[in-house]
């Protein structure tokens, strides 16, 4: 078995190698057609015929005082005017927090009144922010933060631009 796969190998190399070398000199060979002619490049201007729709053919007819009902559709579009675009009014309650505890409790509410929060940590204090749409649901939270002695305050968020 071990002679056979020692000349197998190369036997199959130098069949793909044969094999390359017809490929590479068949696309090669200096065989020119002689009857070849030059491409031209012919344009037909076709020119169509407009269409008939039965719908033209209703609106021109009149028998005995009787229009066809045909669909017309109007549309006009003022591209002069400006459209004012409103942005949602977006509050924000920050939490100064004081030790991991009221961290932990804090989270615990957040779950509850199922907000996303954002935690800006300095080397000094630990803030969390909550931006929200709905004021009431941020003044409820505050309220039950008391319970846990956190002072949290809400406000308008605005952007630094």
């Amino acid at each position: 078995m071990r002679k056979i796969l020692r000349w197998l190998t190369p036997l199959i190399a130098v069949g793909v190698a044969v094999f390359i070398l017809f490929f590479l000199i068949s696309i090669n060979s200096d065989e020119t057609s002689v009857a070849l002619t030059p491409l031209e490049h012919k344009s037909d201007v076709v020119v169509e015929q407009p269409q008939q729709v039965w719908l033209n053919h209703f609106s021109k007819t009149e028998k005995l005082g009787y229009f066809y009902p045909v669909n017309e559709v109007l549309i006009q579009v003022d591209l002069n005017e400006k459209i004012v675009v409103t942005k949602p009014t977006i509050y924000k309650l920050s939490a100064p927090l004081m030790d991991p505890y009221q961290l932990f409790c804090l989270k615990e509410e957040l779950k509850r009144h199922n907000l996303k929060y954002y935690l800006k940590k300095d080397k000094n204090s630990a803030e969390l922010l909550i931006y929200s749409k709905e004021r009431e649901k941020l003044n409820s939270l505050v309220e039950v933060l008391k319970n846990y002695q956190i002072s949290a305050t809400v406000g308008l968020y605005k952007e630094d631009t």
